[in-house]
């Protein structure tokens, strides 16, 4: 039909064929319910932050689950050697386990000043069973240091060991804390004290195995 004189021509519909078709479109040809598109498909910053945050946990989590380097590890202490180097320093011959079976680990080995201005001398070590016991020694300490090394632990009993000393059993029941102790008649002379976790047999056992470190004499050069 022709236009009337003073009619504007009507436009052509504008037909599929002349505009790409839309996400929601295609959507509908496949069946498949049309959606938006989701905020992480926009590629914000602030997706992106959230992105990099969630790698960044999962990295530091394997990191601490797998465990990390430590220089203090078991395998690391040498506690026949600082026992020398601090029998040296103290002039006292200061003990230390030789020769204990598969399965006994040092764990920590220190001389630190304890309560009551008291030097201490101390290694520890875990029994093969995940125990804990130590050797801890200091120069005529006192009865009120013993008592709380070995958390005021009921007496019990004696063992002596191979060497000949006699050891008083302390045992604190209610902390399973079972504790050694020769006090020697000379006050010259170190106390020393067995005590832990372990079983009597493990500290018995333990106790068996002290060696002093050797304390250079009077002219005699210590070793490097």
């Amino acid at each position: 039909m022709s236009s009337a004189p003073g009619d504007q021509a009507e436009t052509a519909p504008v037909t599929a064929t002349d505009r790409e078709p839309t996400p929601a479109e295609l959507a509908s040809q496949q069946g498949v319910p049309a959606r938006g598109a989701s905020h992480y498909a926009k590629g914000s910053a602030a997706n992106i932050a959230r992105s990099m945050a969630v790698i960044v946990a999962i990295t530091l989590a394997l990191f601490f689950m797998t465990g990390r380097p430590n220089s203090t590890t078991p395998q690391s202490i040498d506690v026949p050697g600082t026992a020398v180097v601090r029998a040296e320093q103290a002039g006292q011959p200061f003990a230390y386990p030789e020769g204990l079976p598969d399965g006994w680990a040092a764990t920590n080995v220190r001389y630190v000043r304890s309560k009551g201005d008291v030097m201490v001398w101390n290694a520890g070590y875990t029994t093969p069973d995940g125990e804990y016991v130590s050797v801890q020694q200091a120069l005529d300490p006192g009865q009120p240091w013993v008592d709380t090394q070995t958390n005021n632990g009921a007496r019990v009993g004696t063992v002596t060991t191979d060497d000949g000393r006699v050891w008083a059993k302390r045992d604190r029941e209610g902390k399973v804390q079972r504790s050694l102790v020769n006090v020697p008649k000379d006050p010259t002379e170190l106390t020393t004290l067995v005590t832990g976790t372990g079983s009597w047999a493990q500290l018995e056992e333990f106790a068996d195995t002290l060696v002093p470190a050797e304390v250079p004499t009077a002219g005699s050069s210590p070793s490097s």
